[in-house]
């Protein structure tokens, strides 16, 4: 007994411990500042204006959070992130199945399935920069519509590779055994490959979802008015605004415990909201799906 706890701590070796301290930092470098701006978003102005204020609220008050849920730009952009992401979610699960599920055949079974392959992964590398692009959602008339924020990230070519690597982990007598049925191509992927790559498409899902609910880089350039705007875009045009610019156009009579830093402090709190809520539910598919899937054979 007594030499199993022996070898069991020499397992434990120094590079064990140097790969937890740097999981344990970078874990805080992450945490820290998200707590730090919570304690923000609850202190008083007196207290922020101070500096007191590291991770631990000083002169609790909920003015912040009040003022902002009372604002209907807020609101109004909520909704716009989240009509962009039931779009986007879906279009980019929907696309990446099909195209990773001929891309993950071999070339006896499709023959321009190299020539395809390159074709997705030039994109990787090579990009036709922001004016062309810009030029190209405004010749199609999309900018101001929801369709300029979903359509040109429509296939993400990452989560392809991820998902058409789990594909061909996937056995050849289950494809065999269908065909011998008669199912077709279409049977196949959907009754097959979709039901048997759950933690992948899980993975891919989430990738899409953070994706277009942080994105606001676009909303930025393709969205002329601001009733158009999606959430974080429109949080970034108020992290932008100068101090005075702030207490003319926010109107902020009545929240005397309130200041600039502690309502930027709280709109960034409420916007990370949906994707703390989301995540814990396909956490558990998260590391299978993503490992499975970079695996390749």
């Amino acid at each position: 007994m007594k030499g199993n706890k022996i070898r069991k701590m020499h397992r434990y070796s120094a590079g064990y411990w140097v790969n937890m301290a740097l999981l344990i930092l970078m874990a805080l470098a992450c945490l820290l500042p998200l707590l730090n701006m919570l304690a923000t978003s609850l202190s008083d102005k007196a207290s922020v204006n101070a500096g007191e204020v590291l991770l631990i609220p000083h002169g609790l008050t909920f003015d912040a959070y009040k003022y902002v849920l009372e604002k209907q730009e807020m609101w109004r952009a909520m909704l716009v992130t989240v009509e962009r992401v039931l779009l986007g979610v879906t279009l980019n699960v929907a696309l990446c199945v099909l195209c990773a599920y001929p891309l993950s055949k071999t070339t006896h079974d499709f023959r321009s399935r190299t020539a395809y392959a390159w074709f997705f992964f030039f994109t990787i590398l090579f990009s036709g920069g922001t004016v062309p692009w810009f030029f190209l959602i405004s010749s199609f008339g999309m900018l101001d519509t929801i369709w300029a924020l979903v359509i040109p990230g429509a296939v993400p070519v990452f989560s392809v590779v991820l998902l058409l690597n789990f594909f061909r982990q996937l056995p050849k007598e289950l494809c065999e055994a269908a065909e011998i049925d008669g199912a077709n191509e279409w049977i196949i992927m959907l009754r097959i490959y979709v039901p048997t790559s759950l933690p992948s498409i899980a993975t891919i899902t989430l990738f899409a979802f953070v994706y277009h609910w942080n994105s606001w880089f676009d909303g930025m350039l393709l969205m002329n008015q601001p009733e158009n705007m999606p959430l974080q875009t429109y949080i970034q045009a108020i992290l932008l605004q100068s101090n005075s610019d702030f207490y003319k156009y926010q109107g902020m009579a009545g929240y005397g415990a309130m200041n600039e830093k502690t309502f930027k402090a709280a709109q960034v709190i409420v916007s990370i909201i949906p994707v703390l809520i989301v995540y814990p539910f396909v956490q558990k598919f998260f590391t299978q799906g993503i490992v499975m899937g970079s695996v390749k054979e």
